[in-house]
């Protein structure tokens, strides 16, 4: 019969528009800001800087290689690297960002410099409340709004951030771990064994 396919075609279209209106997973409307769409964890608004410890200045991961500024499609991120060299949160001396800033009026999100950061000091947001009344200055992000905690990072993405800190602290440990050159005995084998010729 001439029409079937169109009557079926309705038919799912009737029974799909009479389930939104009952079937708690299938309605679409959330009453925001009252209520919240729950975000998936991979998903990614704005870059944020990472840092460890209590001290957001020294902690922060990042140690100004301008390696994300140079890859970044929009050139929205500006750095400056400091002079000097601070103490890091584990007391090892480390060049800073004297000047790090990401302009989100030019930011596309496309997580380009989380990528590329050797130091795993940059990572995608998902915070999407970043409405300004002024349109230039107030989208300018400096560096301590940028800043956030691990704890944060391991809020928002758990899973990559447990990655993330296991790949860290395997790499520090790796660094560690003293180098002896090969068929090189071990170093305190080596210093037992002397013996004075009598």
């Amino acid at each position: 019969m001439i029409g079937t396919g169109v009557l079926k075609g309705m038919a799912v279209t009737a029974r799909n528009f009479v389930g939104s209106y009952f079937d708690k997973e299938r309605l679409t409307t959330v009453q925001y800001p009252e209520e919240r769409a729950p975000l998936p964890e991979n998903y990614r608004n704005f870059p944020f800087l990472v840092y460890d410890g209590e001290a957001s200045e020294a902690g922060l991961r990042c140690v100004a290689c301008k390696i994300c500024e140079k890859e970044c499609p929009p050139q929205c991120i500006y750095i400056v690297k400091s002079d000097d060299k601070k103490p890091d949160y584990m007391g090892k001396p480390q060049f800073y960002p004297r000047i790090f800033d990401i302009d989100i009026s030019v930011c596309m999100s496309c997580q380009i410099c989380v990528e590329v950061c050797p130091f795993e000091a940059i990572k995608m947001d998902k915070v999407y409340e970043l409405s300004r009344q002024e349109r230039f200055d107030a989208l300018l992000m400096k560096k301590d709004d940028l800043a956030k905690s691990n704890g944060y990072y391991h809020e928002i993405q758990p899973t990559e951030a447990a990655s993330v800190d296991a790949k860290l602290t395997e790499a520090a440990a790796a660094k560690k771990k003293p180098t002896t050159p090969p068929g090189a005995p071990p170093a305190a084998a080596a210093g037992g064994a002397t013996t004075t010729a009598a």
